[in-house]
């Protein structure tokens, strides 16, 4: 996902079963930085707090990059309902514009400045009429760049780190007493608990699928990654925290929970009787909340992925049979150099012990093609581990330098026409498997959670237990409800189904 040029299992941004962006308004499909242009996730939706004279204030948030940003603009949004704001679709109906950046994709930090260059034009005009804007930055452009926004953009007014969000309110306080606010530390206090719990309004208008963080941060050092030094080190939220908000999901209407963590199966805590949990135990617990059907969680790193976990799969009808493995490349001499800590045996036989316990699992990867020192001959290995696992859909990008990672620094660079011409291999190997696992699914009955409207009047969208949308007859029931429906035919990128009377 994850989730992402180079550290796509950081939580990709794309569908699952494409290797392009896309733009989307529900939590299950997230917002791609693709042009500065790019049309924005949907901004949280929040109930406004009484204003003296009657007045509330209004904030449009944008939105870039991973389903954790997703997550976090959420969080977000919430923190200024309690603040005072209500939601509004337009940056010119806005009296504060937030935007949560991502910096995994090339020259993410200059398409963001690209961005505040034309909300200085809208704050200039503004303020000629005699009103104000204020521009927060926030996430990991802003925990890289930190006062630097500042000097290159006078239009911002705060930037904010992804783990202070929870100052936020007092950041933009400060901020209308004058001060350029910049919050890039990493705290000692958790920021979860700094967060006020979602409105049950809000969490209703999000939809009956959600996100729900469990971990955060990065101990891989991945040679290509920046995560690490945007998002801080691998932290585990506690598990009491964890049932208590997934507890208040379910009670508005929640039924599918995905779990997320730039390494989410590296989460680790105390659950009863202070003994430590990991990802299976959370998962096993999670499953016993009344009115959550369904559990995913992503992004999984290969060398996190222990037996207790693969044993949920294989014995939760909950936990959805879909895991998004990244593996990058299929050469061990490129996977040591990305200090992957894993070889291709090491993955494969992995996944073969995955789909031993879950025969009928789809799996999902990511790739970087043309990292520095990659020959023909490591590129073949890629095709051939890419040949033997058949993913049903994969990321897959084209390295490009990320300042301050080691990778920038590596010589043997691979040419960009050489990058260019490997990748459209790999992914047209990847879509052959993708159209022929959407094939494979014709014919099978399977439970559907129905998501939200489709294109047209007469439909609606669910997902199946693959993560595919699906689209079925809208008579067939209401949103939130699961029904049992056959795969009649494939699409482009979705599935048809109809009912099993």
């Amino acid at each position: 996902m994850a989730s992402t040029p180079h550290c796509a299992e950081h939580l990709n941004a794309e569908s699952p079963f494409s290797s392009q962006g896309f733009t989307a308004k529900s939590p299950r499909m997230t917002q791609a930085l693709l042009t500065p242009d790019a049309k924005l996730a949907a901004a949280p939706v929040v109930e406004a707090a009484a204003q003296p004279g009657g007045q509330s204030k209004k904030v449009f948030v944008k939105t870039y990059g991973c389903q954790m940003n997703v997550y976090d603009s959420e969080r977000m949004g919430d923190a200024l309902t309690r603040d005072g704001y209500e939601s509004v679709d337009s940056v010119e109906a806005a009296d504060l514009v937030l935007i949560n950046t991502c910096h995994i994709r090339e020259k993410a930090a200059e398409k963001v400045y690209s961005q505040l260059g034309r909300l200085a034009k809208l704050k200039k005009q503004r303020n000629a009429e005699g009103g104000d804007l204020m521009v927060a930055v926030a996430g990991c452009v802003a925990q890289a760049e930190g006062s630097e926004i500042l000097r290159r953009a006078p239009v911002v007014d705060v930037v904010i780190g992804p783990q202070t969000y929870h100052l936020l309110p007092e950041a933009l306080n400060r901020a209308r007493r004058g001060e350029r606010v910049v919050e890039t530390d990493f705290p000692a206090e958790d920021k979860f608990d700094g967060l006020p719990a979602a409105p049950e309004k809000s969490i209703r208008a999000r939809g009956v699928a959600a996100f729900l963080t469990v971990q955060e941060g990065c101990d891989k050092f991945c040679t290509f990654c920046v995560v690490p030094y945007t998002r801080g080190a691998e932290v585990s939220r506690p598990v009491d925290r964890i049932i208590l908000e997934a507890e208040r999901l379910a009670s508005a209407g929640v039924r599918e929970i995905t779990l997320l963590g730039q390494n989410v199966n590296a989460w680790h805590g105390k659950g009863a009787g202070d003994r430590e949990w990991g990802l299976g135990e959370l998962v096993r617990r999670l499953a016993q909340i009344n009115g959550i059907e369904r559990i995913r969680y992503t992004t999984s790193h290969p060398r996190d992925m222990d037996e207790a976990l693969i044993a949920a799969h294989r014995d939760l009808p909950e936990l959805m049979p879909y895991l998004h493995l990244p593996v990058q490349s299929g050469s061990d001499r490129i996977l040591k150099a990305m200090n992957r800590r894993h070889t291709a045996a090491d993955y494969l036989r992995l996944v073969e012990r995955i789909r031993a316990a879950r025969p009928d699992i789809a799996l999902s990867g990511d790739f970087i093609v043309g990292f520095p020192g990659e020959t023909d001959a490591d590129f073949e290995d890629t095709m051939r581990l890419i040949a033997e696992v058949n993913y049903a859909a994969a990321f897959s990008f084209k390295y490009s330098i990320r300042p301050g990672t080691p990778g920038a620094g590596m010589e043997d660079q691979v040419d960009e026409a050489v990058k260019s011409e490997r990748l459209a291999r790999l992914q047209d190997l990847i879509a052959q498997q993708t159209r022929a696992f959407g094939r494979d699914c014709v014919g099978k009955v399977v439970d559907l959670l129905l998501e939200k409207p489709g294109r047209n009047t007469d439909q609606l969208i669910g997902r199946s237990p693959w993560l595919q949308p699906v689209i079925v007859d809208a008579k067939l029931g209401e949103i939130g409800d699961i029904v049992r429906v056959r795969i009649t035919q494939p699409g482009t990128s979705s599935l048809f189904a109809e009912v099993v009377e």
